[in-house]
């Protein structure tokens, strides 16, 4: 085995690998460790990374293994983790100087399942300031003058460099599908409620979810399995039984999967290349997939996702606001202010416009296996924005399961995410018609 190249293992491989005995933990982080210092000046991934700290936790790792204790299906992978997720041996700053230096005392949910799952936890990655839109440090690795997306800015952008073959975000509106297409890596935003969120700051209780990035499907299936579980800590959380991501991404589907392209009201905001892109891939499906026109009612959904984020934004940042309103950003003080400013009566009436959509989406599900729309509306736009979000905002508002799959490119050759759309609690299905699609596409 190449040592010189293992930061380019998948987590499914160097899991295989370590468990085998092929490779050691602590070789596979000094070789992220090594990429990092490669990649790290011009990407600006990392908000938070101790060398030292993530190979003793290898070194521990290795020392499991060596005596026979039980490993878990991360053991030894590096995986970095948005700095929004508590954890207890490394500061969780949120992205705002408002909580420069923050230690929590504990880990939140999904970074206990992934030490519980035998993962390195390699550092925290850059988020934009509390998870909105004012950009952070990082940088597109494809493309240094552009964004990599956020808020999941880091995550995105260290997988896509080749640091860790893992990371984890959050979503409340597009911050798992468009960085995971900027930065050309899979993403996974799961159903609603499917991964428990205690732990994370909250940026909107009725949208928050929390993704993966990898760089294959296996990869995302992996992590998924670590991370989903119920925890009566949040709230919404599923109490649901395991759900087989690896399995049944393996299998394939019973029948060709049946897909419907919707462009949704937002498709003039696509440039040319990317409307181009997307009408030679649904001729490429042919049969396979047929436009769905959306109603006009789902028009609103855009206006009702940003009441609710808003109104809960302002909510759950009060303290922020009080505190210290100054040292936020324009476009945070913009936001909060928006929100504060939002009634209760038209938060509720957001809300409850919701179970309408999902009375369609289900109808539509009925039919199709799967939704079919661009992730963004191009390519990633230059650092000074985190990009438009507007194709992910109505299946973040339905809590429904997305995927960001890097299977196009667009204008200079960058990439262009294609995002596939699934019906609630059909997560792991929604994972298999990922897999046709992309063979299909590839064969």
């Amino acid at each position: 085995m190449d040592l010189s190249q293992l930061h380019h293992l998948s987590a499914t491989e160097a899991a295989r690998a370590i468990a085998a005995g092929q490779l050691s933990a602590e070789q596979l982080v000094q070789a992220c460790l090594a990429r990092v210092h490669d990649t790290e000046p011009a990407v600006q991934a990392w908000q938070c990374l101790d060398e030292a700290h993530a190979l003793a936790q290898a070194r521990a790792r290795d020392a499991d293994h060596a005596a026979g204790r039980p490993c878990g299906p991360l053991h030894g992978v590096p995986v970095g983790v948005k700095d929004i997720i508590d954890t207890a041996d490394m500061p969780t700053e949120d992205g705002t100087v408002l909580h420069a230096g923050r230690t929590p005392d504990r880990d939140a949910a999904v970074v206990a399942s992934l030490r519980a799952a035998g993962a390195v936890i390699m550092g925290k990655t850059v988020t934009t300031e509390c998870a909105t839109y004012t950009p952070g440090k990082t940088r597109n690795p494809h493309d240094t003058t552009r964004t990599p997306g956020g808020s999941s800015s880091g995550s995105a952008a260290a997988v896509a460099a080749g640091m860790v073959p893992l990371a984890i975000g959050t979503q409340t509106n597009g911050s798992v599908i468009r960085p995971a297409a900027f930065c050309g890596v899979y993403g996974f935003k799961p159903t609603f409620g499917l991964i428990p969120r205690h732990g994370i700051l909250k940026v909107s209780r009725s949208l928050d979810t929390v993704g993966v990035f990898a760089r294959s499907l296996e990869d995302l299936a992996l992590g998924a399995e670590a991370l989903v579980g119920h925890d009566d800590r949040d709230p919404d959380s599923w109490p649901r039984a395991r759900i087989p991501f690896s399995e049944t991404l393996a299998a394939p589907p019973p029948m060709p999967p049946r897909i419907a392209f919707v462009k949704t009201p937002m498709w003039d905001r696509t440039d040319a290349t990317t409307r181009a892109a997307f009408e030679e891939l649904v001729q490429a499906l042919g049969g396979h997939c047929e436009e769905l026109e959306m109603p006009a009612s789902w028009a609103a959904a855009w206006d009702a996702q940003r009441t609710i984020m808003e109104a809960e934004m302002a909510f759950n940042l009060d303290a922020e606001w009080e505190r210290g309103r100054e040292q936020l950003s324009p476009a945070l003080q913009q936001q909060l202010e928006r929100g504060r400013a939002i009634t209760a009566l038209a938060h509720q009436r957001a809300l409850a416009s919701v179970p309408r959509l999902l009375d369609m989406l289900d109808e539509w599900f009925a039919r199709f296996d799967a939704l079919l729309t661009p992730a963004t509306p191009g390519v990633a736009p230059p650092a000074e924005t985190t990009g438009d979000p507007v194709f992910c905002t109505p299946w973040s508002l339905a809590g429904v399961p997305a995927l960001s799959l890097p299977l196009l490119s667009g204008e200079g050759g960058l990439p262009l995410g294609v995002q596939l759309v699934g019906e609630r609690l059909r997560d792991a299905r929604l994972m298999r018609t990922a897999r046709w699609l992309q063979d299909r596409l590839a064969g």
